[in-house]
This record gives structure tokens, C-alpha cells and sequence, in this order.
């Protein structure tokens, strides 16, 4: 497609482990060093790599999936985060065409990039091939032509030589630009943590920022990230970026350190339009929780990791589970789920208390227990949804639960031909497995706010379960 683009990119591939997070950041970080304000954003339901790209440009990465918020979800909020940008750099997720499943493009990279109407760049690992990868690029660019395949990079690249020979095997007919390549270097990976996942704590690390770097010096060298840049013609007006503090009619405590802090920042956002106060609290260092609280939420993470902290943190548990005795609204997702159990095991497996709201004991497995997407539908007694609401959301863990038979599930989903109930509630407390994204039914954030909402004019005598009526 020759049209200018003006908005930004997507950075996809062939499939995963082909190098999208690596030369992504390389990217960045040389637009960045350009001059340009660069705005990030993840395809797909992943954590990991938005805060690798919120750690390198100090702002907020946005995830963008078409399956969980919608074809005009992705389309806002890709907009409205422009606003004060003036390129925006998309990571992909898995390989180009991988979607929610084989016949459904939705979820996918390829589909996202028609939706935003952006050019791609697709990356090929072309470490163990030849003239192979022009079958490759062809293959990719003819699939649907409906995507903007506009440029690719072949990455771990053994010698100049080598790059010739893939150069020279993509099609001239394509139209699809080989900008250049990354060469093969063994130091050029990100470091690998618990369960192969990065914590808050590395982008912090020296090693991280010189793995960044590298990969950008590398694409300087080797890639024409001018001619992309000029394809893109970003705009060059100055932005002025104002940080706004931003002070609701209730607040919410939002557990945000080592151990949680996996959130859709676009959660954050909806709680924050709806009235909400944000305030930042860590259940791993802070001895008590904020004050004058109406809310708490508690993400995903790695509690496994500060299950002995957590654990001797007996005035904060206290702090909480008498918040959830008293009826305030707490939404705990995953790593949350755990701490709000009764126990944590630890990665040696020995046990540290949790809070104690919910009895069960939560245990790390070899194996990965659960992975996929999810549509969740609420069943009597949830807090704050209707029987037949539905919201959809994302599960991936190797933790299970012992000791959960009894609790009230008010969540249920299906997963080929076999249907699960999860969701377990007490009082105004929800705790679930399940990451969902707000957008895909602003009805339970809304919710969730209007009973934090009521919690702050009365809390002493609020006890309510069902308190909101159809």
C-alpha cells in the first residue's frame, strides 16, 4: 500500500520467539532517541511486555485486544492515547494471524493492525534458513491482503552475506520492504525470571537497559528505521504533557508493588472516570492500609515470590480481612485470588499466611494449570453483577486451590464442551482466576464503583450484599 500512514506501527512476526519484544523496545527506544514521543501498546492480553515498555518510555503501554474490548474499544482507546504522542508503536502477539482460535481472527495482531488502519512491520527468525524465508514473507503477505504488510526484518542474521540471501528471496512483486535485519548475538535476550517472566524489579537491573540498548544501536546499524519514519510522517508540533493529579469522590486502594502488578491500565482509567481515587499501596512493605478507603483491588503477580513478606505482614492482612468483613468492595484477580487465601506456598513449597478472607491454600505446579481466553457469565449472588451479565477477561496460572469446596462460584464459563464455575464471593469481596477487561462490559466496573461509592458515605454500617437493584 503506498498511502502515507501517520499514526504509527505494529511490530509483528512470524511466531512467537522470533524476537517482536526485543526489537520492539530496539525500536522504541531509537524513536525515542529521535526526538519522537512514542506511545506503547501490546496486542493481546499480556502483562509482561507492557511493563517492559512502560519502564523504557515512563509512560503508560496500552493493551489493544479486539476480542475483549471490541473492534471500537481498541479503536478508543488507541485515540485517545495518541492524543499527546506522536508515533505509536503496537507489539504483536504470538505470530501475525494467531488469534482467539484457528477459524476467528479476532485477538490477533493481523486484525488489529485493519482496525487502527496501521502498517506492518513482520519479523522472521531466519537463524535456520536461506532463501526459505522469501517463501515466508510471500506466504504472510498473500494470507490476507487486507493487512498492510508493509515492511520486513529478518532477525538473528548470521553474517552480511547471509542477509543478501534473504534480502534477494523476497519477491520484488510483494511491495513488502525488507528494511533490514538484527544479527544473530547471544547477549541480545531479555533476562528470564520466575516461570520464564520478568518482575517489576528487572527493568530496574543494569543488565536490562544494556539488553535494550544494544538492540537499538544494532537497528540503528543495521535497519532503515528513516525510511519507516518517514513512511509513517509523524507529526513533528510540539506536545505539551501535563501529569494531572487526579482526586475522586471515593477512593481505591490499588495494590501495586513486587508482588501485584499485573492491571489493564485501561481498568485504572475506567476506575478513574467513574470517580474513582486511586491510591497506590504496597501489601508487601506498607505496614497498614491508606486511609479513608472505600475499595481495594488487587491484580495479578508473583505472591509466590513474598509469600514469607506477605505472610509476616500480620497488620496489613488484619487491615484487610477486617475490610472485607465490614462489606467493603474488593476485586482480587489471580495473584490477588492467592492473597486472599488462607495460605500461600512458596516456590519451595513451604506455607506462609494469606488474609484469610477465603480458607483455601494456593500451591505452584510444575505445569502450567490454565491458559486461554475467557467470557465469563455471573450467576446468583455475584456482588455486583445480575445472573447473565457477562464480561470477558484472560487466565494464566500455574498456581491451584485446595480447600475451595463449599465457597459461594458466581462466575461460570465454558472451555470447548466442558463448562466451569469459578468466581467466588463473600460479602462485597469477588476473587477469581480470571483477568477481565473492563471494557468488555463497562457495567461491572461501574458497579464495583457504585458500590465503593456507597461504601464511603456509610462505612461503619455498610453490610450490604445485593445492595444495587435491576
Amino acid at each position: 500500500m503506498s498511502q502515507p500512514f501517520s499514526k504509527g506501527f505494529v511490530v509483528s512476526a512470524v511466531s512467537s520467539g522470533a524476537g517482536k519484544t526485543i526489537i520492539a523496545l530496539g525500536l522504541m527506544e531509537a524513536l525515542r532517541k529521535r526526538g519522537l514521543i512514542v506511545q506503547p501498546f501490546k496486542a493481546g492480553p499480556d502483562y509482561i511486555d507492557p511493563g517492559h515498555h512502560s519502564a523504557l518510555l515512563k509512560r503508560p503501554s496500552y493493551n489493544l485486544d479486539t476480542w475483549m474490548m471490541g473492534v471500537e474499544g481498541a479503536r478508543a482507546t488507541f485515540d485517545s492515547r495518541m492524543k499527546d504522542a506522536q508515533v505509536g508503536v503496537v507489539e504483536g502477539v504470538m505470530g501475525l494471524f494467531d488469534g482467539k482460535d484457528g477459524e476467528n481472527e479476532e485477538g490477533s495482531t493481523a486484525h488489529l493492525s485493519k482496525v487502527l488502519g496501521l502498517p506492518v512491520l513482520l519479523i522472521v527468525d531466519a537463524s535456520r534458513m536461506a532463501r526459505s524465508a522469501g517463501a515466508i514473507v510471500k506466504g504472510f503477505a498473500e494470507f490476507d491482503k487486507k493487512v498492510a504488510l508493509k515492511w520486513v526484518l529478518f532477525n538473528r542474521v548470521g553474517s552480511l552475506r547471509h542477509y543478501e540471501m534473504l534480502r534477494k528471496a523476497v519477491p520484488a512483486s510483494l511491495g513488502v520492504k525488507v528494511v533490514g535485519y538484527l544479527p544473530r548475538e547471544e547477549t541480545l535476550t531479555l533476562p528470564e525470571r520466575h516461570l520464564g517472566l520478568f518482575t517489576q524489579g528487572d527493568t530496574a537491573r543494569a543488565e536490562w537497559r544494556k539488553v535494550v540498548k544494544k538492540s537499538a544501536s544494532l537497528l540503528e546499524a543495521n535497519a532503515d528505521i528513516g525510511a519507516m519514519i518517514k513512511a509513517l510522517s509523524p507529526s513533528r508540533k510540539k506536545i505539551s504533557v501535563r501529569p494531572v493529579k487526579k482526586r475522586g469522590a471515593f477512593r481505591i486502594g490499588v495494590a501495586q508493588d513486587s508482588a501485584f502488578s499485573f492491571y489493564y491500565r485501561e481498568n485504572l482509567d475506567i476506575l478513574e472516570s467513574l470517580g474513582a481515587e486511586l491510591v497506590y499501596f504496597s501489601p508487601v512493605r506498607d505496614k497498614a492500609l491508606p486511609k479513608g478507603l472505600s475499595g481495594l483491588y488487587f491484580g495479578g503477580g508473583y505472591p509466590e515470590l513474598h509469600a514469607d513478606k506477605l505472610g509476616k505482614n500480620s497488620r496489613m492482612r488484619a487491615g484487610i480481612k477486617k475490610a472485607a468483613d465490614s462489606g467493603m468492595p474488593i476485586f482480587a484477580e489471580c495473584g490477588g485470588l492467592m492473597y486472599l487465601g488462607g495460605f500461600i506456598e512458596d516456590p519451595e513449597h513451604k506455607a506462609h499466611p494469606g488474609v484469610s478472607v477465603f480458607p483455601w491454600t494456593t500451591r505452584l505446579l510444575k505445569k502450567r494449570k490454565a491458559l486461554g481466553y475467557r467470557e465469563v457469565e455471573a450467576l446468583a449472588g455475584h456482588p455486583w453483577l445480575f445472573p447473565g451479565a457477562k464480561i470477558r477477561g484472560h487466565e494464566y496460572h500455574y498456581s491451584e486451590m485446595t480447600d475451595a469446596a463449599g465457597i459461594k462460584k458466581v462466575f461460570r464459563f465454558q472451555v470447548g464442551d466442558k463448562a466451569f464455575n469459578e468466581g467466588f464471593a463473600y460479602r462485597n469481596t469477588l476473587a477469581t482466576y480470571i483477568h477481565v477487561h473492563f471494557a468488555s462490559n463497562p457495567v461491572f466496573a461501574s458497579r464495583f464503583a457504585s458500590l465503593c461509592r456507597s461504601y464511603s458515605l456509610k462505612p461503619l454500617e455498610f453490610r450490604g450484599e445485593g445492595i444495587l437493584k435491576p
